[in-house]
This record gives C-alpha cells, structure tokens and sequence, in this order.
C-alpha cells in the first residue's frame, strides 16, 4: 500500500504544535514572572483601549490594549521586558493611564492588531465607556421595538461566526433595553444553556436561551467594560460602565453572583428619563398631590416615602427635590447609589470602604449648612434619630423607610429605637406607594365587571371618604397585547399612593405603641385614600387593570 504525504496537513500540525508549546511557554514565564496570563483569542478586544497605542508602536513592542475602565487600561505583552514595550507603557503612565499587564502568545496579539483597521470607522468616545452611535446600531436600535425584535436580532448574531459577535450581542440588548424601556437585563446559567431575561414595567420577560460557552465571552466582555475581575469566579463582584446614545449618557450597574451553574449577571440600567418624573406625574390623587405639595415647602419636618424595593420610592424623592429647588436653597443628598444627577444640587453617595455611611453622611451634612436633606434610605436607629434630630433643627428631610404601609412607619421607627415624643414633633407626613402598570392605550379592551370584580370593587369602596366621587362602577378594562407594548398588554407604570399626616390623633396614640391597624383606623378622619382604594379608582378610569392592582396591592385594607 503506497504511502501518501498532506503537505498542507503536516504544515497545519507543525504550526498548531509550535502555538501550543508557544502558549505553555508564555503560561510558564509568566507564572515566573507573577504576571498573570489572558488567552485574548476568546477575548473582546475594545477598542477604546486598542487606540491608546499607536499600531505601529504596539506591532514593534508585541503588546496590545484590550480592556479599559476609566484611566485603567489592561495590556497585553509577549515579552514585558522588551524596550519597547516599556517605553509603551512609560508613555500611557505619562498620559494618566495605569495599565495592568497581561502575558500572551503572539497568536493573540495579532487577532488583536487585526482589529486596528476597524478605528478609522469607529468613533470617538471616552474612557471607560460604550459608545452606541453608529449608524448601524442607532438604526437597530430604532427597529427594536418588541421583545420578539430583540431576541430576532440576538439569534441572527448567536448564528453569525463573524468575531464581533460578542461585542454586537452586548451591544443589541444595551440598545433594546434603552428602546424598550427595560430597567434590567438579566443572565441566568441552567445545566443545558443561560436564560436572558430583560425586566419590562417590573415583570420578567423571556428573550432567548444561549449556549453556555457563549455566555462565557458575554461574561468576559461584561466584566471587562464593568472594572472587575476576569479571574474571579466564587465571589460577587459589583461594578458599572455607561452607555452613549445620542449624546445621552446612561449608567449601567452591573451585578455578578455565583451559582450552581456559573456566575449569574444583572446589568441594571438607570436610564434618567424614567428617573426623572415630573410630580404632577406621579400619579398621586389630586387631595394627596396638594397635600404633599404644601408640606414640601415648609422650611422644616420631615416626608418619609415607604414600600418594598422597586417601588419607585427614589424618583418621587427626586420629583420632590426637582419641585422645591431654587437657587437660595441649599440641597445635599446622601444615596446609594445617585441615580439621577440634578441641576444644582449636592449629591453624594454612600461608599462603605471609605466608611461613608448614611450616617456619616448625614452627620456631614448637617455641617454644610444645608436647608434639604434628603438621606436614601433610613436602616438602623442611629441615623434614624440623626434624621429625626436634623428636622427639628430648621432642615425639610426626605428619606425612603421598608414597610409595607404609611401606618407602619412609625411601628418601624420604633423599633429601630426612636423616640415617639420626637417622631411626633419631626414627622410631618408618610407616604407609602407601589407602581402598577398602565394599560396599553393602543390594545385595551373595555369590558363589563363580572359578578366578582363588582363585589371586590364594592367592598375597596366602601371605606372611601365621603367627598371622593367614584368614576362608575360597571366597567373595567383589560390587557390585551400588541406590537406597541410587546404583547404585554401594558406600556410604562404610574404610583399608586396613600398617606398619614402627623396630626394630634396620630400623635397622640403613636405614644403608646401602636400596631399598624391602630394607626390606621386613626388617621381614617383624615380623609386620604388607601392604596387599595387608589388603584381601584385608576383601575375604574382605565388606566390599568383590576387584576395588576391585585397583583400589586391586593384588595385587603
């Protein structure tokens, strides 16, 4: 049997062996070395970080910039100690850059010189940030309407073998979310693939199921933008980037756990045109609204705003500061983290390595003579009574409490050890709130109230105040589901709210320690709706549903 040669066969073995001994010789060297090692092959390369060096330069020092975050640029190099390669990163130290190093095969860096023909087209944009302004995006970004839209485009580059596809992927659900107001998007590894969902009006919505060795470069592209670390894969890691869109900057949160199937990502996306809503726009009743208008204008007291997280407690807050700002007051905010970044005033966030606390915030606070305060959120006792204190001496304070009720603000308060003879006297009003989701104007249908619905709506309403008028009680409205609102049935959410007003009864009766239902049954003479009442009224003028008011607030006052 003759023998046969593939020259082209044995070439491809040879060069495959020779990048294997390459990349254990790397690996070797830099263990030695104590620097650590990156495959850039799987690696996004940005090219942000790419442009810091000249091509001709990082050809001539074998390195290549593949990461950067802020002024810290990640850099990778055949050979850390060739002169050129120093003078490099002498160079980017002199312009303000740290670099962190990285050791690699020649094969890497190469695919990453590879992508120096794509910063002619690409434009400019600042560190530490993703720029989507192309016109490809931009116009993607236009036809991402729907839901079904976004995992459509997904699928198409989950398909395409082109290397940018990570970068594009990361970049399609970024620019569906702007364009369909999504708050989260998130990543969920299961045993056969991870699950990406993205949360539209508070509910989770499914978008596409990816291969787990795909998720892999997502990761390595999300923790790269985000300033963590690629190595470490059993901690929780918490990090942000921003995002451009047409001269906006957007700030994206990202969260990285650890689980049974591999690291669990949500990218929160605090996008500050839903932050920021006009009060009027709340949607508070009209008696509440003027109530709440009066008593943010006073020069002193204290407004709590309660409910669970997610609630929508920071953008009334806002709404609030928004309000009453003009240029003779001085306004300081203690937050974790600054959502939103208001005109003119002083915004500081909380930062426990610095021990920055709520408290130490609020304790500096009081020392720059501010006349508002708003903390964002009161946990423990002593920066409750800090708060308390602070309203008593001449400052408006706005701060956010966990209770499911405006009655059981003061219960909580209690318990975090506040004086009730104090709490009286700083306490001016307490809100509580949830959000609900709007009816789609476009697909909701108008339907009769079934026997049920009818006996619900009665018995929410027969505790309403005497001089509330009641819409109609014969008809409601449904979801139902259209291109418009990604065949949700609804598009966008509105607060329903109730609200206690520090007055003598509640005064004197939060002396003895009162439950919740005590409280309650005495601030009902103040003739303020409940949530439950607030949402069934929305619900009778067809702004949302009986069933999301169900679903949110429940009927049982």
């Amino acid at each position: 049997m003759p023998i046969t040669f593939d020259e082209e066969k044995q070439k491809e073995q040879l060069t495959e062996l020779h990048e294997r001994e390459e990349r254990a010789l790397v690996q070797t060297q830099a263990e030695k070395a104590g620097i650590p090692y990156i495959d850039l092959i799987p690696t996004p390369i940005e090219l942000d970080a790419l442009r810091l060096v000249p091509e001709a330069e990082a050809r001539a020092a074998h390195i290549a910039g593949f990461a950067l975050n802020g002024k810290k640029v990640s850099i990778a190099a055949f050979s850390p100690e060739k002169k050129e390669a120093k003078a490099a990163l002498k160079k980017l130290a002199g312009s303000g850059y740290e670099a962190t190093l990285f050791m690699t095969e020649r094969k890497g860096l190469e695919k990453a010189w590879a992508r120096y023909k794509e910063l002619s087209f690409a434009h400019e944009e600042s560190a530490g940030s993703i720029t989507i302004q192309s016109d490809e995006v931009s116009a993607q970004a236009k036809n991402l309407k729907t839901v079904a839209d976004i995992a459509n485009v997904l699928r198409s580059e989950l398909a395409s073998k082109q290397s940018s596809r990570v970068s594009r992927m990361v970049e399609t659900l970024l620019a569906g979310a702007l364009a369909t107001d999504a708050s989260d998007i998130h990543f969920e590894p299961e045993s056969a693939s991870v699950r990406v969902r993205v949360r539209l009006d508070g509910i989770l919505n499914d978008l596409i199921a990816i291969p787990t060795d795909s998720f892999q470069f997502i990761l390595s592209r999300v923790k790269l933008v985000s300033g963590l670390k690629l190595n470490v894969r059993d901690e929780a890691q918490d990090g942000r980037f921003s995002v451009k869109v047409g001269g906006t900057e957007i700030e994206i949160r990202t969260s990285v756990i650890p689980g049974s199937y591999g690291e669990s990502v949500v990218l929160r996306v605090l996008n500050p045109a839903t932050i920021a809503v006009p009060m009027e726009d709340l949607g508070m009743h009209p008696k509440l609204h003027a109530l709440v208008e009066k008593e943010i204008k006073k020069p002193n007291g204290m407004i709590l705003t309660t409910g669970p997280t997610g609630s929508g407690k920071t953008t009334t807050l806002y709404a609030f500061l928004r309000k009453i700002y003009t240029p003779g007051v001085k306004v300081i905010t203690i937050e974790d983290p600054i959502e939103y970044h208001l005109q003119g005033i002083v915004q500081t966030q909380v930062n426990a390595e610095e021990k920055y606390t709520f408290l130490e915030g609020l304790r500096s606070a009081l020392r720059q003579d501010p006349d508002v305060i708003m903390v964002g959120e009161i946990r423990d006792g002593e920066t409750a009574g800090v708060a308390l204190n602070a309203s008593l001496t001449g400052h408006m304070v706005f701060s956010t409490l966990h209770t499911n009720n405006a009655a059981g603000t003061f219960p909580r308060l209690i318990d975090l050890g506040a004086d009730s003879k104090v709490m009286s006297s700083a306490i001016t009003l307490a809100l509580a709130q949830r959000l609900v989701r709007k009816l789609c104007s476009i697909c909701k249908k108008e339907t009769a109230l079934s026997a049920y619905e009818k006996k619900l709506v009665e018995q929410v309403l027969a505790g309403l105040p005497k001089e509330e008028s009641v819409p109609q009680t014969a008809r409601a409205w449904k979801a139902v589901g259209c291109d418009k609102c990604s065949q949700t049935g609804y598009k966008g959410r509105i607060g329903v709210f109730e609200g206690i007003v520090m007055d003598s009864a509640i005064e004197k009766i939060i002396r003895e320690n009162p439950s919740e239902r005590e409280i309650r049954a005495t601030g009902k003479p103040q003739g303020l709706l409940t949530m439950p009442q607030d949402g069934v009224l929305k619900a009778l003028l067809g702004i949302t549903s009986l069933e999301e008011v169900e679903r949110v607030v429940g009927f049982n006052e």
